[in-house]
């Protein structure tokens, strides 16, 4: 047996450890991680790398949160998992309790579920019962392009189609309706016309619709768009001009990622369904949640299964629970938004330089979300060793190299990571 200091067998890794979105003809390479600390991820070697990613947007307070770390040891040996069916338990229902106050008022019931995917699985199930309760079949959804709402197979029809490849499974995968998406930037100043296409598929398909999903304000994994919040006002304006439900998936966006607690806050607009994520633990483990009005819920409960017809074996996890509650509890504590303040602050005056460069089509900020968007597609493998030599954690993907570090992270610390990405596209 080996030891708790051994090193990372990482040939057994290349060989039979499948990583995500990887070949295992040609693996990427991968860094092994010692531990990590505040914004700081230790490898094997001794290097330290400063991360810029919050591991995928989730750990906004930074690891080994000594707050999030007593949340989860003094939950740890009352109980860490009983089921949720017929059981309840006090990690839960405070934790759904901090949910309905921090999110818009009209979300009253909480649905726990176990990942981002899951939630946006139950976010649509809960459009479908919806309206099959009320007597109407509606199959379809309508959502953007380059959107991004997970990898399972109803949260990945509702992806954008080319970056999901949904020609792979074309014939299993549900066909929705795709619009085109924003093209007014966030501090653009608004164009009626940009909401025209939107408008014209909600209206053409009416009637076949159970509701609309959409990231607001921000469009993560799909391309890291940042669109004007007037066309998530006119889309809700829309939703309740003809009928039709409006989901928000804030999984990436919320908990204050883009300046406000929820992104739906720029538009000032309330969904029907919202689901959240990723950032709900503080990064420690996986938990989520889709959130929905009395309306929508009772006439779930209205219609012939009696009940929603969704209950994950581990949903409502007292110890993610226990820990998401401490998660929040460091949120409200408001530190956050000064943070994040700071961030956008320092992302717009150094990204514009960045832009300047000959490789970079555009950049783009917002809150703790900085965008570097270039004319073609980074080599992973040569510019992920480069970043590592500079001391920094950046995952690019596609043509798009970005950052969204913890809000804990220090100026000094945030200029290294756009330092780095100044000086290895120059």
């Amino acid at each position: 047996m080996q030891n708790s200091t051994s090193y990372i067998d990482l040939e057994f890794d290349q060989q039979h450890v499948w990583h995500p979105y990887t070949s295992t003809i040609i693996p990427l390479p991968c860094y092994p991680v010692e531990s990590a600390q505040g914004v700081y991820l230790k490898l094997e070697d001794g290097r330290e790398l400063i991360d810029g990613m919050s591991s995928w947007w989730s750990a906004i307070h930074g690891y080994n949160h000594p707050a999030l770390n007593q949340a989860a040891k003094s939950q740890l040996d009352k109980m860490s998992h009983v089921m949720f069916g017929g059981i309840t338990h006090q990690p839960a229902v405070e934790l759904c309790r901090k949910l309905v106050a921090l999110t818009p008022a009209p979300l009253q019931h909480v649905f726990l579920a176990d990942s981002g995917s899951v939630a946006v699985e139950v976010a649509l199930k809960m459009a479908l019962q919806y309206w099959h309760a009320k007597g109407q079949r509606r199959p379809k959804f309508l959502t953007v392009r380059h959107g991004y709402h997970g990898d399972t197979f109803a949260a990945m029809s509702v992806t954008d189609p080319d970056n999901s490849m949904h020609s792979l499974y074309k014939g299993f995968l549900p066909e929705h309706i795709f619009a085109e998406s924003a093209e007014c930037g966030f501090y653009d100043e608004w164009c009626e016309d940009d909401i025209t296409d939107f408008r014209n598929n909600l209206i053409a398909y009416r009637n076949e619709l159970a509701a609309v999903i959409i990231e607001p304000v921000v469009q993560g994994a799909g391309g890291m768009r940042i669109y004007h919040p007037t066309y998530l006002t006119r889309i809700r304006q829309l939703c309740d001009e003809y009928d039709v439900l409006l989901i928000a998936d804030e999984i990436a966006t919320g908990f204050g990622r883009t300046g406000k607690m929820f992104a739906c806050e720029h538009a000032n607009i309330s969904p029907d369904i919202m689901c959240v994520g990723k950032a709900l633990t503080g990064g420690y483990m996986t938990l989520s949640a889709t959130l929905t009005t009395k309306h929508v819920a009772d006439t779930v409960c209205s219609g012939e299964a009696a009940c929603f017809m969704h209950g994950p074996t581990f949903m409502g996890n007292p110890l993610a629970c226990a820990v998401a509650n401490a998660s929040l509890e460091l949120l409200m504590q408001g530190d956050w938004q000064q943070q994040v303040h700071n961030i956008e602050r320092q992302l717009a005056e150094t990204l514009p330089e960045i832009g300047k460069l000959n490789k970079v089509k555009a950049v783009r900020w917002l809150g703790a979300i900085g965008v570097v968007e270039l004319h073609e597609t980074v080599n992973m493998a040569e510019i992920q060793k480069s970043f590592v030599d500079k001391g920094v954690w950046i995952r690019p993907f596609g043509k798009l190299i970005y950052i969204m570090p913890p809000f804990i992270i220090k100026p000094q610390e945030l200029s290294c990571l756009t330092l780095a990405i100044l000086q290895i596209l120059q």
